[in-house]
């Protein structure tokens, strides 16, 4: 490697390092040794050839030399000839283990990557909701991808660097001294005047380039956000244009600047480096030429000196850095970590049962649950916040208890934030309660019970804890149904199967037949096969609340829950959902929260919800009876709705 080349990769090394890094800990180092078990072998076998590529390295240098000692002491053709052979045959070698260790570090690599992506993405996958709403999306994929790579550097490039330049500059120093000590020597007093600029315009470079990244970040964001469909549309509405223009072109400029002062950076550093490599080969040839003239060292060992420069200069160069490299890696790791020990709150128990076969009942006993607080389901690092919000822990359910019988369909009513959707969140273990028990199970006899204001209307029998169940048995007995209608931005089919993956073309048919949809959808060229867009923009907005109703279909649920499904369509779209549910609710245990009260007439009992407690309870024809507060959001929606309909007919 030319001295030019050393400069550029002392270059690179430390504008990769991370400055600031804190010291590890024991424990820190023993985890990382556990993601190395598994590649322990080729571990080894990589150590191992990245010592005998060091040998080489040294190897032919010498060989050099001695072929320029052989044609100054003529020594004949047939030893040039053999010198010039091995040399080649260590060329050879050189690129064969180069091939070998380059596959090695590959496997270990990805191997790595693959061992910690999948960790923290199994991981991920088993928080709570409450971590995804306090979530940054990308700070989170950033751990999956930056992080991870960070890591994996630890054992591709760092490891071997460490072992390899160590062996070779032992054997460098070994040789250059056994050569000429007085030339080494002098070499080695260039040696700081080589490493000082390095450390300093290196940090420099450095903090340029994370000053850079963070402008690209901030540039990805507003990037990522006003792109998007959403995004795209508030710009559009109440957005100002030209100040977003402005304020990326700013960016821009910025990350356009620090381009311009890194590569002058960049451009000085190679070139003092590379003039200091020019001053040291100039002692070289200088000295040991004198030395060669006056008989007290062989022309060939200038060549071997000369040679062997870089072979030091470049391993001295690379270890002073190497301490940060590791420390870098390692703080790559503990980020990765970070998210390894953030423990789920939401756990699957060793013993978990399974919901038994048959009709099932849903039954609410004395709950009651408070939303925990960020310190226990986020990371600050993830939230971009000094410390964590340590609030939390109010309660926001205050003895909720009802019973819903196999094939019957209790409604959840009363004013926003009164805590119905928790309910629902509760019923399908997106939390845990903290007391009482919500349970799943078969008939009790005597049905519902009282439904009169006050009753728990909860039967003799008792069905089993959700905490007892498994998270596969869980879904397979529960469907639901949210106002966003969410779906991914893949096609139709690829969306139904998300809740039945053996689905067939006919099942998907079928289901979209009952959801009002077969008619839309078999008129788009691509049929099944059409992508719906992000979050599934590319359909109206009853479009999507019917295909994850056909989705809920699909996956054939015996508890169906709907949490607002019709709250944001219009009257038409209104109509044609509320019939694709008629579908999917019937001979379902159905839990409804809906705004519009028109929709629940039918249920066999209505729960009027007010912070937190059951407030009221019966039929609508009973609860407007009791003229109590459901009376009261009856009356109110009726006035309304006849309001708006005396606007709509014009004056004569």
């Amino acid at each position: 490697m030319s001295m030019d080349g050393v400069a550029w990769r002392s270059l690179y090394n430390i504008t990769r390092a991370k400055s600031g890094s804190k010291p590890f800990s024991k424990e820190t180092l023993k985890r990382v040794l556990g993601f190395a078990k598994p590649h322990r072998g080729k571990l080894i076998a990589f150590v191992a050839v990245s010592i005998a590529m060091a040998f080489l390295a040294v190897a032919t240098p010498v060989l050099a030399g001695q072929v320029v000692n052989a044609i100054v002491a003529r020594s004949g053709a047939g030893e040039v000839i053999r010198l010039a052979a091995l040399i080649a045959g260590v060329a050879v070698a050189e690129a064969a283990l180069g091939m070998v260790s380059r596959w090695l570090s590959s496997t270990i690599g990805e191997g790595v990557i693959v061992d910690l992506r999948t960790r923290v993405f199994d991981h991920v996958q088993r928080m709570p909701i409450a971590f995804f709403t306090r979530t940054r999306t990308g700070a989170l994929v950033s751990r999956l991808n930056n992080d991870v790579i960070g890591a994996q550097s630890a054992f591709a490039g760092t490891l071997s660097g460490v072992v390899s330049n160590v062996v070779a500059l032992v054997l460098t120093l070994v040789v250059m001294l056994n050569t000429s000590w007085l030339v080494t020597v002098l070499a080695m007093i260039l040696l700081p005047i080589f490493l000082i600029p390095a450390r300093r315009m290196g940090s420099r470079l450095a903090d340029l380039r994370r000053e850079a990244a963070e402008h690209n970040a901030a540039m990805g964001t507003q990037m990522t956000e006003r792109f998007s469909a959403p995004g795209a549309t508030l710009v559009k509405l109440f957005g100002r244009p030209d100040e977003e223009s402005r304020e990326f072109a700013v960016r821009a400029g910025r990350v356009r600047d620090i381009g311009v002062r890194t590569a002058m950076l960049q451009f000085t550093f190679v070139t003092a480096l590379t003039l200091v490599s020019a001053l040291a080969l100039a002692l070289v040839y200088g000295l040991g030429g004198w030395l060669a003239i006056a008989g007290q060292l062989a022309p060939g060992d200038v060549v071997v000196l000369a040679l062997l420069l870089t072979r030091l200069y470049a391993p001295l160069t690379a270890l002073s850095n190497a301490r940060v490299e590791i420390m870098s890696a390692l703080v790559s790791f503990e980020r990765v970590f970070e998210i390894l020990d953030l423990e789920p709150l939401i756990r699957e128990k060793p013993d978990a049962g399974e919901v038994p076969p048959g009709p099932v009942a849903v039954e609410f006993d004395d709950v009651r649950f408070a939303y925990p607080s960020a310190d226990k389901v986020s990371l600050a690092s993830l939230e971009e916040v000094a410390t964590l919000d340590t609030r939390g822990g109010e309660e926001v359910l205050h003895g909720i208890s009802f019973r819903v019988e196999p094939g019957q369909t209790v409604a959840l009513v009363g004013s926003s934030g009164a805590g119905k959707s928790t309910i629902a969140q509760l019923l399908s273990r997106l939390y845990d309660v903290d007391s009482g028990a919500v349970r799943l199970g078969g008939p009790v006899p005597g049905g519902m019970g009282s439904t009169g204001v006050g009753s728990t209307g909860i039967g003799s029998g008792r069905g089993l804890d959700v905490r007892d169940l498994t998270f596969d048995s869980m879904r397979a007995t529960l469907g639901m149904v949210t106002q966003d209608g969410h779906l991914f931005h893949e096609s139709i089919a690829s969306n139904l199967r998300l809740a039945r993956p053996d689905a067939t073309e006919e099942d998907m048919w079928d289901v979209l037949r009952q959801a009002r949809l077969e008619y839309m959808i078999r008129s788009l060229p691509d049929g099944l096969d059409t992508v719906v867009g992000e979050r599934g923009y590319r359909l109206s907005g009853g479009e999507r609340q019917r295909l994850t109703i056909a989705r809920l279909l699909i996956a054939q649920p015996r508890v169906v829950i709907l949490d607002e499904a019709t709250a944001a369509l219009d009257s038409t779209n209104e109509a044609a959902v509320q019939a694709a549910l008629g579908a999917a609710l019937e001979g379902r245990t159905a839990v409804v929260i809906a705004h519009r009260l028109s929709t629940i007439r039918a249920a066999d009992v209505i729960l009027v919800v007010e912070d937190g407690s059951i407030v009221e309870r019966g039929t609508h024809t009973e609860l407007l009876a009791a003229d109590g507060r459901y009376a009261e959001l009856y009356r109110t929606q009726f006035a309304e709705a006849t309001a708006v309909a005396e606007e709509a007919v014009p004056e004569l």
